[in-house]
């Protein structure tokens, strides 16, 4: 009996060591802005947050969009809207020096990067050798969240940014851990004039590059890619492809996404 429980446990060993490992997929959260309420995440976007960040006991921050001396006060309001989701410790890179910022990168179990001025932002992630880090880290299954410019740069590159170019960047590639460029801070169907002229530049971008798609969130709108699935999680959105466009809800998947 006990060299037939013996061969048992061998041959599940085997099967076990045998079996191929799942492969980990993305998880990654982009946000059209204005997230914030106070130093508070919006109620709004809250719940997908929480869930989002479930676990995570250190946040990276990457302020690196903003002006750099506002970067203090960010990381503070940061601090305390990552504990309000019950996450106790959340740093910014700015903090340390370049093998500090890479060590921070490397230990954190999750990565928020926030908003200001995309080109900045995307200049620096290329000089300090961290957008391939963050690309790394991602795609061994560390959550990535990004606002406005941290969402502008989570795409497959920059191109409806609604930002100046106020940095000279090496190519418009960012991290492409998520299937869409991004249009951050969409206006809404509200604002009549300011919508029609969002959405018809979008359309000339799709002309002069008919092979991309565009994600369009308004602000405090979130949508994730999560289980290899993008879903709109909260707020409004819209996906654009060359020739056609159509409105998002909560809780709407994005179909044209999957794949890419």
């Amino acid at each position: 009996m006990r060299i037939k429980l013996l061969w048992l446990a061998c041959g599940l060993l085997l099967t076990s060591l045998a079996a191929p490992a799942a492969p980990v997929q993305p998880s990654v959260l982009v946000c059209g802005g204005s997230m914030m309420n106070g130093d508070h995440f919006a109620d709004s976007t809250l719940d997908v947050m929480r869930r989002h960040y479930a676990g995570c006991k250190k946040i990276a921050l990457v302020l690196h969009a903003s002006l750099p001396g506002s970067r203090d006060q960010m990381e503070a309001r940061l601090q305390k809207a990552f504990a309000h989701l019950g996450v106790p410790a959340a740093e910014s890179l700015h903090r340390h020096d370049a093998a500090g910022a890479r060590a921070l990168l490397e230990s954190a179990d999750g990565i928020f990067i926030g908003g200001g001025e995309t080109f900045v932002l995307l200049g620096e992630l290329y000089r300090t050798g961290q957008l391939e880090l963050i690309r790394q880290r991602v795609a061994a299954g560390v959550p990535y969240g990004g606002s406005s410019a941290g969402a502008n740069v989570a795409g497959l590159l920059i191109g409806t940014t609604n930002d100046f170019p106020t940095a000279e960047i090496p190519s418009r590639t960012s991290l492409g851990i998520f299937p869409a460029v991004i249009n951050p801070h969409h206006p809404t169907p509200a604002t009549k004039a300011d919508y029609e002229g969002r959405a018809a530049k979008i359309r000339a971008y799709l002309q002069f590059n008919p092979a991309e798609t565009v994600l369009g969130l308004a602000n405090a709108s979130i949508a994730r890619l999560h289980a290899g699935k993008v879903t709109l999680e909260t707020g409004l959105g819209w996906v654009y492809q060359a020739g056609s466009s159509r409105a998002l809800q909560p809780g709407d998947q994005v179909p044209e996404l999957v794949g890419r």
